[in-house]
């Protein structure tokens, strides 16, 4: 199967170097990396180094980053797509396993999970990430111990799901729409680095105001989806 990694870089200069050489060093997969407009020289790094790039001509965001990365799929033949940041936290040792899973048929989509073995600490975030894995199993009936991860593997329907509804976000809500969608979603346990450069955007108050969004588009939105026939 033709995979392709999609990886989604902002202001990731510091970052983008050490995360392209993790996804070549532990695997043969390709690559694409949305630069999303960035404001410091992420742009420069991968030109010198000759990676894989597609630069957007403002900040759309990290949606429109991974819609692109879609059809980016779609238009190559890829039969996989994984989402994985460009922050080096994900790491690349881990894809092989979420490749295997879909190649195996078990599922449409491959979650590399902080927490299938592991228990969650206990935190004002991972409060939250509890309340979203409540919320999908409520809706769903599935339970999805970390739904806001962003390293995932999707197949071909799921691929043509993200590109059908350009409202579908990386985000844990999508989740709940695929799920409607009929589509089979796995977890796997990995583990992630924490970031060594840089600042994630989603502050304290970014993360409540997130948490809250994410719990009422599940509810209220993507909870009504109409299934497939």
């Amino acid at each position: 199967m033709k995979v392709l990694i999609i990886i989604p870089a902002y202001n990731e200069a510091q970052n983008i170097e050490k995360t392209v050489k993790d996804v070549m060093e532990n695997t043969n997969y390709d690559y694409v990396i949305i630069n999303d407009c960035s404001k410091d020289n992420t742009k420069e790094v991968c030109e010198k180094n000759n990676f894989n790039i597609v630069s957007l001509p403002i900040n759309y965001g990290l949606t429109s980053g991974i819609q692109l990365g879609m059809k980016y799929a779609k238009k190559y033949g890829y039969d996989i797509a994984i989402q994985f940041d460009g922050d080096g936290q994900h790491q690349a040792k881990y894809l092989k396993e979420l490749v295997n899973q879909i190649e195996k048929e078990e599922c449409n989509i491959a979650i590399g999970s902080r927490f299938v073995t592991k228990k969650k600490p206990k935190s004002m975030r991972m409060f939250g990430s509890m309340l979203l894995t409540l919320a999908i199993k409520v809706t769903t009936g599935k339970k999805i111990s970390d739904p806001t991860s962003g390293m995932r593997a999707y197949d071909k329907k799921a691929i043509d799901e993200f590109i059908r509804n350009a409202s579908l976000t990386p985000e844990p809500d999508t989740l709940v729409y695929m799920l409607k969608k009929k589509l089979k979603i796995k977890e796997i346990q990995v583990e992630m680095s924490e970031r060594e450069f840089g600042e994630s955007y989603l502050k304290p108050l970014k993360s409540i105001e997130y948490m809250i969004n994410m719990f009422f588009s599940i509810i209220f939105i993507r909870s009504i989806t109409r299934k497939n026939k």
